[in-house]
């Protein structure tokens, strides 16, 4: 049996709503809904509701446009008026009600607040900060972590560093680090110092 059919719209908004990037909370709810609830049955919706996927992945993902936010405004405001039942009603709203936040204009200007989108964020290694235990690097699954721990009596020894290839943004690393030298930047921090 497929889970998303259990599902209902308030359990995916309930989800939605834990968390914190209101374009997260839409992408979640959107993409949630296309794969469970909605029945498909009117054009507005169904045709709606993935296009407005489409435009919050980008959104999310660093690619999005203002364009991306007025169509969100005009697909949403659509699906309201349109849509045969409440359930596509109810998932405009949810669109609607986050999209004057601000926070998507933030998105496509290349900040997410909440740094839960992680095509906007790197984690770096702050190098001052890093005291070579490793703890980082035993514990990253992904083996995003070069470095070598520091041996007594043993010099030349550099902080570690994150391979951002491989780092999927997981958090194990901060959790873990005693002097707190893993940090989250906005990538758009990386591309200033970059062309500094």
């Amino acid at each position: 049996m497929n889970e998303h059919k259990e599902l209902k719209l308030e359990d995916i908004k309930k989800i939605a709503d834990a968390k914190k990037c209101h374009v997260q909370k839409a992408l979640y709810l959107v993409t949630e809904f296309l794969s469970g609830p909605m029945c498909g049955r009117c054009f507005p919706c169904s045709m709606g509701s993935y296009e407005a996927k489409i435009r919050l992945e980008d959104t999310a993902g660093g690619k999005g446009t203002k364009a991306d936010i007025a169509k969100l405004k005009m697909i949403a405001g659509h699906m309201l008026e349109t849509s045969m039942c409440k359930k596509g009603k109810d998932t405009a709203k949810f669109i609607i009600e986050w999209i004057d936040s601000g926070v998507f204009e933030e998105h496509i200007k290349g900040t997410c607040a909440e740094r839960e989108c992680t095509s906007l964020i790197e984690y770096v290694i702050i190098p001052e900060k890093c005291i070579m235990c490793g703890l980082c690097q035993d514990v990253c699954k992904y083996h995003a972590i070069l470095g070598k721990k520091k041996k007594p009596y043993q010099g030349g020894h550099l902080p570690f560093d994150i391979r951002q290839k491989r780092c999927i943004k997981c958090g194990d690393c901060i959790k873990v680090c005693p002097t707190e030298a893993i940090v989250i930047i906005d990538i758009k921090q990386v591309a200033a110092k970059v062309e500094v």
